[in-house]
């Protein structure tokens, strides 16, 4: 089985699809001839040629709005948008459009498109390329929002969603894309670990979208994360001690709620952990879903450990991160807690 590092997966995912669909496009700025500002679309134009494979003006509402058009035609967008920071211009389009049209079409058109974008801090992008707007997403029904946390991941949900009827947002974190981490304060982007990541298999193979992963078995508290932060809670968990068990989401949106329940019922104790905005982040979502299914089995209060209420600080951004010192702390009250 070949190891690849995530970029190199969600690649392979496109690639894949491509073979195997001449509906499948890709498109969106500097993704043609340059491959991508991460280069995961790299080598595709030259593989699939210009007329599938191309750049887009530097219009990210052009860019949904053509998507949707194409995919009530018959096609299937994979489209990138640079940064997770850029893609508010084109949230009409994905929220008012792309959304409804399979309901308020009452079928007869569908919006197969899915929206790769990478999102989150780690690269020392300010505040214009570090965002984490998933919650923005997860609030609109007829939307899905994937978040992967590694190789394997990326592009079994990546080949899931480009195969699915529905629009889904697939947010891929830049922490992730190119190399190993431990959950700590990583090395600037240009001193990453460009070695494999994960083990991913040759061909097509899928993730089902809204099923998460038990990263890590525990019995002590859950930890309910995606991304990035999934990392950051193994390491507090190895530096604590605390055994706990990690739910690796995956899917926000639909949301495994029965894996999420069954993790709860199990520990006694929930922390939420993400890297975006706490107030109206998606912790809060998880936190209600906990509260209502599993108050009776909670032993300590629902806690969330999440980014600062604060816009985004570039200088002082792994500050800013929720790390293993902080998640570890939290940790340790919960265990304190009767």
């Amino acid at each position: 089985m070949p190891q690849m590092s995530m970029i190199e997966a969600i690649r392979d995912a496109m690639d894949v699809k491509m073979g195997q669909d001449d509906d499948v496009v890709v498109y969106g700025e500097d993704v043609g001839y340059f491959g991508g500002v991460f280069r995961c679309t790299h080598g595709l134009q030259k593989k699939y040629g210009s007329h599938r494979v191309f750049d887009s003006p530097i219009n990210e509402s052009g860019i949904v709005g053509t998507a949707i058009g194409m995919g009530a035609y018959g096609i299937r967008p994979c489209i990138e948008i640079q940064f997770a920071d850029y893609i508010y211009p084109a949230y009409d389009q994905i929220v008012s459009e792309a959304a409804r049209l399979r309901y308020r079409s009452n079928k007869d058109f569908t919006a197969p498109i899915t929206i790769r974008t990478p999102c989150g801090g780690g690269i020392f992008g300010g505040q214009t390329h570090s965002q984490s707007p998933e919650s923005l997403f997860t609030h609109v029904s007829g939307v899905k929002t994937v978040i992967p946390s590694n190789p394997y991941d990326a592009k079994g949900l990546l080949i899931a969603s480009i195969e699915d009827n529905d629009p889904v947002i697939f947010f891929e974190p830049k922490r992730l894309y190119n190399g190993p981490f431990d959950g700590h304060h990583d090395r600037p982007a240009s001193n990453w670990s460009k070695h494999p990541l994960g083990d991913v298999p040759e061909g097509h193979y899928t993730v089902p979208i809204g099923k998460a992963s038990v990263f890590s078995e525990g019995k002590d508290v859950t930890i309910l994360t995606y991304g990035t932060m999934v990392f950051v809670a193994e390491a507090a968990k190895k530096e604590t001690g605390i055994d706990a068990e990690i739910i690796d989401l995956r899917t926000l949106m639909p949301l495994d709620v029965d894996t999420i329940v069954e993790s709860v019922k199990k520990t006694g104790r929930c922390m939420v952990l993400h890297e975006a905005t706490q107030t109206s982040g998606f912790g809060a979502e998880l936190s209600a879903q906990v509260q209502e299914r599993c108050f009776y089995h909670l032993e300590a209060p629902v806690v969330r450990v999440c980014g600062f209420d604060t816009p985004y600080p570039h200088a002082q951004e792994w500050d800013y991160f929720p790390g293993p010192a902080r998640v570890g702390r939290e940790l340790k009250a919960m265990m304190e807690a009767v």
